[in-house]
């Protein structure tokens, strides 16, 4: 008999046939669930390479990946596996930081330089592995060494499992990175900065996706020009990966619906412009709604230009590009309308207030408002810019002929060079003392004063210098009032946190009162960041969850300010349970 097959004349065989195929398929069923059930891998390589661009009629060597510039998209799916080969095939050493990315238990791969690991040294590599649970939206990745941010950077987007909570689908997606454009070479300027203590040289132009419009000698040519067409609506990535800028951002005569930020989803709103930090992502929805004006141009420019709240020289200037409802059109012809009258005036606070404050989480069931309702710790930290005495030997270029320096709670922070505070931190190398390496951060500052209120030139704090580190245990739930000082400038600063997402509780211009300010908190829909823009002049508190062990770091996101040393590195402990505690160190991990 055909063992394959149920003959009707022998029951029994039969039923033992048709028992075995039945438990053949659910066999077969459970593996492909199984293997199905793991989450793919996506893999890319970044050659970190020199490569010639000319900008404003200036062509120099480019620091690049793959020889892009802006450098190329990394998009994948929530939940994925990702591997990224980074080769760096200069003579400096380089990092690369996936901006935004949790990192769940894999600080190892969050790359800023003598924080999470040892640069990658010229001719080496070193592969990021972590994975995307439980995030989806627009982020971006960028050098995490020195100043090579400057054009080393580029979009991360992670598309979502579950269908978009806004209206879609849309007709298309636009990227808009936002940077700047020295002639000479960026990373240059921070050192000539520090060796002299002075201020750095201004960029000489804004870019959009890397180019800087027509509003620059030169650059007619060189402008981003976006096809669309008319009575459709458009998904815009906007990213600012500018060094020292926070950038408004507007499309003439069109409105944008905000409906994420930071790659978290939030409650649609409109408004004629954005103003996005460094460090920050705002995603809009755009429709094309508008006509041709009376002469028939149907180019609608878009623009960036500066928030200015410093007195430090700055780069006064407005990059364009724009939409153009007509296929194939070519350079802008200088005649076409250049303005953007909804574009916001450069010292615009109220208008940048206002944003901020008309942002909210998304809070859906599908997508709740996880802020604590409670901490078990409230850190106040002073965000500080300082003058230092130039030492003897030195010709100092600061204001008064001083240097400049930044703090956190007058707190200078300086890199270790010999390891990274992570190795420190797995092989238990931290300690509590006094020393430059040490685990006792302050948690207040050493001073209480009207902080927003001293005379910026005549007070000031000389600033003490080390690299102490805050530790909090595992499911700390943690409140940080970011309080901004106007020693030397009051301004704004956008403050990242690695490693964790954050909610912005509440926001306030002065001195942050505990007795009185957390009684105006918002504790239902707050918004849900990675990098907050503290109010010129005033204050901020986040509050999240301590949950993914490691080492990370707290920086201000203006390159200048971070370089003179505002930041601090905050260790969260393992927890109890095997899901709680970091991994090991990857076997190619870089060595100083």
């Amino acid at each position: 008999m055909d063992s394959l097959s149920c003959r009707v004349s022998d029951n029994t065989r039969q039923i033992c046939h048709c028992l075995l195929w039945i438990s053949l398929l659910i066999l077969i069923s459970w593996t492909n669930t199984t293997y199905s059930s793991s989450p793919p891998t996506k893999r890319f390589h970044f050659n970190v390479e020199w490569k010639k661009v000319t900008r404003l009629c200036h062509t120099k060597q480019l620091l690049t990946v793959n020889g892009q510039y802006p450098g190329p998209t990394i998009a994948v799916n929530e939940g994925d596996n990702v591997e990224i080969t980074v080769t760096n095939s200069i003579l400096e050493n380089t990092t690369i930081h996936w901006h935004g990315v949790r990192q769940y238990r894999t600080a190892w791969a969050d790359g800023p330089a003598y924080i999470t690991q040892c640069p990658i040294k010229g001719g080496k590599s070193y592969t990021y592995k972590f994975n995307v649970v439980d995030q989806r939206g627009t982020l971006f990745w960028h050098a995490h060494y020195g100043w090579q941010r400057a054009s080393v950077h580029g979009p991360f987007i992670i598309y979502p499992r579950l269908p978009y909570p806004f209206p879609s689908p849309f007709h298309g997606e636009i990227p808009l990175i936002f940077g700047e454009w020295w002639n000479g070479d960026a990373d240059a300027v921070g050192s000539e900065m520090m060796r002299y203590g002075g201020g750095p040289n201004s960029s000489e132009a804004y870019t959009i996706n890397g180019f800087p419009g027509p509003l620059y000698p030169c650059s007619s040519k060189d402008t981003f020009i976006q096809t669309v067409e008319k009575g459709k609506t458009y998904l815009l990535r906007i990213i600012n990966a500018a060094l020292n800028d926070e950038l408004f951002f507007a499309v003439a005569d069109h409105n944008l619906t905000v409906v994420e930020v930071d790659a978290a989803y939030t409650k649609p709103f409109s408004t004629p412009a954005v103003m996005v930090a460094p460090g920050q992502t705002t995603t809009v929805l755009l429709t094309t709604d508008q006509y041709p004006d009376p002469s028939g141009n149907s180019m609608f420019p878009m623009a960036i230009t500066p928030y200015l709240t410093s007195v430090f020289p700055f780069d006064n200037s407005t990059a364009l590009g724009f939409l153009s409802y007509e296929k194939g059109s070519a350079n802008p012809n200088p005649n076409y309308n250049l303005k953007v009258p909804n574009l916001p005036r450069m010292s615009d606070t109220p208008f940048a207030t206002d944003l901020s404050r008309r942002t909210r989480s998304l809070g859906s069931r599908q997508y709740p408002c996880r802020v604590p309702k409670s901490f078990d710790k409230r850190i106040i930290v002073t965000v500080s810019l300082n003058l230092q005495d130039c030492p003897s030997n030195m010709t100092c270029k600061g204001y008064n002929g001083k240097r400049y320096f930044a703090s956190m709670n007058n707190q200078s922070f300086v890199r270790p060079l010999t390891g990274s505070v992570l190795e420190l931190h797995y092989k238990k190398n931290l300690t509590a003392s006094t020393d430059s390496l040490a685990t006792n951060f302050p948690e207040q500052p050493p001073e209480t004063f009207d902080f927003t209120g001293v005379d910026p030139l005549s007070q000031n704090m000389n600033t003490e210098f080390g690299s102490k580190v805050l530790v909090v245990p595992y499911g700390t739930n943690l409140e940080i009032v970011l309080q901004g000082t106007s020693f030397l400038n009051v301004e704004n600063h956008p403050i990242h946190i690695h490693g964790h997402n954050f909610f912005i509780v509440g926001e306030g211009f002065g001195n942050y009162d505990p007795n009185r300010d957390p009684d105006g908190y918002n504790l239902v829909d707050p918004p849900e960041r990675n990098t907050v823009a503290v109010p010129t002049g005033g204050w901020a508190a986040v509050r999240f969850r301590a949950d993914n062990p490691g080492v990370w770091f707290v920086h201000c996101h203006l390159e200048v300010h971070t370089t003179w040393g505002l930041a601090m590195a905050f260790v969260v402990l393992d927890g109890p349970g095997p899901a709680q505690k970091m991994i090991p160190p990857p076997v190619d991990l870089p060595p100083c």
